[in-house]
């Protein structure tokens, strides 16, 4: 896998063109083209090492990295790259919670409020953006120890939920104190207020 560069590169860019053409005719708003631009830049300008660190922590998510697989000379220039293993676990464990909360705050928009919608995708993207990952590594039965010892505690995850859950709370209090204001932002976000 990754052995030859141009495939590589050939097969991110062209993930990054097919996302952002997907997103484009579901005309969604267009904010949500950041993530195919970000997917292409990777292309472009990662290193076939760098896709490979990614890759393992995408993998690692799901449970199926095997650490012993590796060389020492690949542990040595791998455990270098932390942030690339850390993002490709933060990009997937995204994805996973997206799968179950983005549908259910499309099912909740039809039913209620888009700010009450909103939330309760986020509320149920918060724990599974969390815990998913590591049921399935738990039911795997990944030996994560050893990814621990070579890549470190994944702080990220840690932000990145905290981040969330302050916006979220924010929206709250918003939409409590001054529900006009909040309407406005969610409309600005997603996309429908421009």
């Amino acid at each position: 896998m990754f052995e030859n560069e141009v495939q590589t590169r050939a097969a991110i860019c062209g993930t990054g063109v097919l996302l952002g053409i997907v997103l484009v005719l579901a005309h969604l708003p267009l904010l949500f083209l950041i993530v195919p631009v970000a997917v292409l830049f990777l292309g472009l300008v990662a290193d076939p090492e760098e896709t490979h660190v990614i890759w393992y922590g995408m993998l690692n998510t799901f449970g199926i990295f095997d650490f012993s697989a590796l060389t020492d000379a690949e542990r040595a220039n791998y455990t270098q790259k932390k942030h690339y293993f850390w993002f490709g676990e933060v990009a997937m464990a995204a994805i996973l919670a997206g799968v179950f909360a983005v549908p259910t705050g499309i099912f909740l928009a039809g039913r209620t409020d888009m700010s009450l919608a909103f939330i309760g995708a986020a509320i149920l993207f918060l724990p599974l953006f969390v815990f998913l990952p590591k049921l399935i590594q738990r039911a795997m039965k990944a030996d994560t120890d050893a990814v621990i010892e070579a890549f470190g505690k994944n702080e990220l995850v840690r932000k990145i939920f905290w981040s969330v859950f302050v916006a979220v709370a924010g929206i709250v209090l918003a939409h409590v104190l001054d529900p006009v204001a909040a309407q406005q932002v969610l409309n600005v976000i997603t996309g429908m207020g421009m």
